[in-house]
């Protein structure tokens, strides 16, 4: 039996360390009731699938710090190129796949890849060398702490139940106010 979404994302709670963390779709709907922190950023755009490419571009310029992007595999699967830029530039980037085979956010409708498309397969041959897989919540909180150990990129697939009807969710904060705070947490002028 798969984990619920908010079950993967408390045990991301406990090995985050100071990294960034970018969520998206309906991981943002759920990651401000665990975490509210600067270092949240919820990233909501009218376009799916840009997540990594944030967190990519975040990672590069603030190595030390590591960041580790949210995704659902609908929004995965609107950018794969991205995994094959995140392997070609190494940064310290953690890539989460939250794979339920839905588009929760836009109606819940399955995607194309629903149950035969093989993330962890996609991001090797893009080239990331780090990646794992997780189908259950035991084997989630057991491999954890070495998923998240540096250095990155590392693709982390992990298996959730859906959330069917689930709406767009609302930012914790406006973007303006997201970026101020990340800005500063960063100590970025």
């Amino acid at each position: 039996m798969p984990m619920t979404q908010r079950q993967a994302l408390e045990v991301l709670l406990h090995h985050r360390t100071n990294r960034v963390v970018i969520t998206t779709m309906s991981s943002a709907g759920i990651w401000p009731q665990l975490s509210d922190t600067p270092l949240d950023f919820t990233y909501i755009p009218s376009a799916m699938g840009h997540g990594p490419s944030l967190g990519l571009g975040l990672a590069l310029a603030q190595p030390d710090r590591g960041v580790i992007v949210v995704n659902g595999d609908g929004c995965q699967l609107m950018s794969l190129g991205n995994l094959v830029t995140t392997a070609h530039h190494p940064a310290n980037l953690f890539v989460i796949i939250l794979d339920n085979g839905h588009y929760e956010v836009t109606g819940g409708q399955p995607h194309a890849g629903a149950g035969h498309v093989d993330y962890a397969a996609i991001a090797r041959g893009a080239g990331v060398q780090r990646v794992y897989s997780f189908t259950t919540l035991a084997d989630w909180v057991a491999g954890a702490s070495t998923a998240l150990a540096n250095p990155g990129p590392v693709v982390i697939h992990l298996l959730v139940d859906a959330l069917m009807g689930q709406k767009t969710p609302k930012p914790p904060r406006l973007m303006a106010e997201q970026i101020r705070r990340l800005r500063e947490a960063l100590g970025v002028a």
